[in-house]
């Protein structure tokens, strides 16, 4: 007999969990991406017996409520999680209860139970919302809380004091709403809101009576304040013009992502919204900064505190650089501090916690700038970004309705370092080779570009797709991904500014780069008579000035970042080989193939390795044989031009066409571990032209 199973998609209580979350997790103002937790409780048939049960769907560890789909739903028997409350051994060993709650799973369970799991199957309501809305977690954060909750709610909304999340406040939550029938919801201190309701509706409809009637509260209270907030703006602090602005977090981002990749690599994002150049402009920056922020949401991806540049506008770039790397040390050092305090208390607990992950900052303010934030990819770089900005709206709220009060540093060390998470981030896949590493790939809307710029976001870089066209470029950064993964713009290497403001766009997009590729080429094939001066200059200009201004300029990047790098010269077996009607081409890829050298001599004492590759032609997919090319050398040869690619591959040793794809894997091979001691090289990808064996 075939039954319902219990995660079907059509199942009615899972499709309007699914709408709901995604309702709520799709406005910021009620939960911050990949916060909060919603559930639902229904009856399936149990595939087995056919007999109806009792389940419990929530959200996952590590789910977002915006996109959640019910494969991220977690499906659990409810009469063997309410049952884990008689075998519940106290608060000292409640971590031991998430291990238990995979043998409630129902069926194959879905995703991985969340900590939260416990609050939403041991509240007594047919559905229950835990969100992390900035207006909520305010109120959660401000010094008189409680005092507030019963002015805004009255006995509406019951304050629930700070508990790490886990079993017991599954078991306070549950026990509060039975002693409070008349309320809708709670407050939980330093942390959040939760709201329950008998319906999908009600439930829906409460979390967001909590929220607005916070916000209008916090609002209400502003209104009436003389002070801001965060204090006056302090004189010489206020945010420099935008030009001038983006110029200065472009110069300044390089040193800064090498600063916070001092124990492992980092990718960036930088923000310079008027909420973060309010914030950094105000008197009471440097004391509300120092407070860290609360939600444990929050500080997990942002670290407890951020580091804070305390340099006026006035300050040149250099008098900035000098205050970075004076207030980087300070702050590892502050950092290990507190790792050795929080490992002290855990200790004296009778725990051992996980080693320390390291001391670099992941959230950097420079006032009048912006702020930079970090973290293993593009996303999470944005994300800890969007949750300082989080921090920020609480903070201002808890400052506007009474005092910003966040948990104690011992609470948030035991969050930060608990054996839970720590076993989360071993669960995670081990990174893709080329994962937190930024590349700017030149020529690359189109056939051999494009093949590296794809090959190279396969393998985990967050990549720079430079074309001159810049409606190509953005298509074919669209294909590669979002925008946190890659991104298009204009670049005319020809162009020393246009060059330049390329890399600015790149520094300010992923904070940095670390491999180049020279690629960007055209080609006219003509005899030497034939060749006029203005053949000569275009294809000089493109690729030999072209390539040296963007070699030039993207070392600048990673000199500034001191984390080493790649440049790699897409070059051709031109710059070896001899052949007919081919002088400008030829000579403008010889002066490639010598900059792989030069460079590679130069640039070494910085860790950077400079290599090259030498294609034979590429017909299929090149835009340089589209565009006539690939006509001219036919003629030449004398073969039509749709078996030149045969002609090509019959010339070689063995006897194979050279399709893009061999080309982005050489220089994928290249920029790998596997060739960390190579520098100066020139790699022919030619399947064998013995006139172009270098010797």
């Amino acid at each position: 007999m075939t039954h319902q199973t219990a995660d079907a998609t059509d199942h009615p209580t899972v499709a309007a969990l699914v709408a709901r979350s995604n309702r709520l997790g799709g406005d910021p103002r009620n939960t911050n991406y990949a916060g909060g937790n919603t559930s639902a409780k229904g009856t399936a048939p149990d595939p087995v017996t056919g007999q109806d049960i009792e389940l419990l769907w929530v959200k996952g560890s590590g789910g977002d409520l915006g996109t959640l789909q019910p494969k991220g739903l977690a499906v659990l028997r409810l009469d063997r999680m309410r049952a884990l409350a008689d075998v519940y051994p106290g608060l000292d060993r409640e971590d031991e209860m998430v291990a238990a709650f995979d043998y409630c799973l129902h069926g194959k369970g879905g995703a991985a139970p969340s900590i939260d799991t416990a609050m939403h199957g041991l509240v007594d309501a047919p559905h229950v919302d835990h969100l992390h809305p900035d207006s909520g977690i305010a109120l959660a954060t401000a010094a008189d809380g409680e005092a507030l909750t019963r002015e805004i709610f009255g006995d509406q909304v019951v304050w629930v004091p700070w508990r790490r999340p886990g079993f017991q406040l599954g078991l306070d939550i549950a026990a509060i709403k039975a002693k409070n029938p008349q309320a809708i919801g709670c407050i939980l201190g330093g942390h959040g809101i939760t709201a329950w309701g008998d319906t999908s509706e009600e439930c829906e409809e409460r979390s967001l009576d909590i929220i607005r009637r916070a916000e209008d509260f916090i609002v209400s209270r502003a209104a009436s304040r003389d002070a801001h907030p965060f204090g006056p703006q302090r004189p010489g602090y206020e945010p420099l013009p935008d030009d001038e602005r983006r110029a200065r977090a472009a110069a300044l981002a390089p040193v800064i992502r090498g600063l916070a990749s001092f124990d492992a690599p980092q990718v960036g994002h930088f923000t310079d919204s008027s909420v973060v150049l309010d914030f950094l402009a105000r008197e009471r920056l440097l004391p509300l900064a120092e407070l860290g922020t609360s939600c444990p949401d929050h500080f997990l991806r942002t670290k407890v505190k951020p580091l804070v540049v305390d340099v006026p506008t006035s300050a040149t770039v250099e008098e900035t650089v000098t205050a970075l790397r004076a207030a980087h040390a300070a702050y590892r050092a502050d950092y290990a501090a507190y790792y050795e305090r929080g490992a002290a208390a855990a200790r004296a607990r009778g725990e051992e916690p996980p080693a320390m992950r390291g001391a670099d900052p992941t959230i950097v303010l420079v006032p009048g700038v912006g702020m930079f934030s970090y973290g293993r990819n593009k996303q999470t770089a944005r994300v800890a970004g969007e949750f300082y900005v989080n921090a920020i709206n609480v903070m201002r709220g808890a400052e506007t309705i009474s005092t910003y009060a966040p948990i104690a540093e011992d609470e948030k060390f035991r969050i930060e370092y608990w054996a839970l998470e720590e076993a989360k981030l071993q669960r995670m896949p081990a990174p893709k080779p080329l994962a937190m590493r930024v590349a700017l790939v030149t020529g690359a809307a189109s056939g051999i570009g494009k093949a590296i710029a794809t090959r190279l976001a396969a393998e985990g870089a967050c990549v720079v797709v430079a074309d001159l066209d810049l409606a190509k470029a953005t298509a074919a950064a669209a294909e590669l991904g979002s925008a946190d993964v890659a991104i298009g713009i204009a670049m005319d290497v020809s162009s020393e500014a246009a060059v330049q403001a390329g890399l600015r766009e790149a520094v300010l997009a992923f904070g940095g780069v670390d491999l180049v590729v020279n690629n960007a080429g055209l080609s006219l094939s003509r005899s030497l008579f034939e060749t006029t001066e203005a053949d000569w200059d275009l294809q000089h200009n493109v690729m030999a000035k072209g390539s040296f201004l963007v070699s030039r300029e993207a070392a600048r990047v990673l000199v500034d970042q001191g984390l080493g790098g790649d440049i790699v010269y897409i070059s051709s077996k031109n710059s070896v080989f001899a052949g007919p009607n081919n002088i400008a081409y030829s000579a403008t890829k010889a002066d490639q193939a010598h900059q792989v050298r030069l460079l590679a001599a130069e640039l070494g004492e910085h860790g950077i390795r400079v290599n090259g590759v030498n294609p034979d032609g590429v017909v299929r997919g090149s835009g340089i044989f589209a565009s006539g090319w690939g006509a001219n050398r036919a003629a030449v040869y004398g073969v039509p031009e749709e078996k030149l690619g045969e002609f090509y591959a019959q010339r070689t040793l063995l006897k194979r066409e050279v399709l893009p794809e061999n080309v982005a894997a050489a220089v994928f091979a290249l920029c790998s571990s596997d060739f960390s001691h190579t520098t100066g090289l020139h790699v022919p990808v030619d399947a064998g032209v013995a006139a172009a064996f270098l010797r």
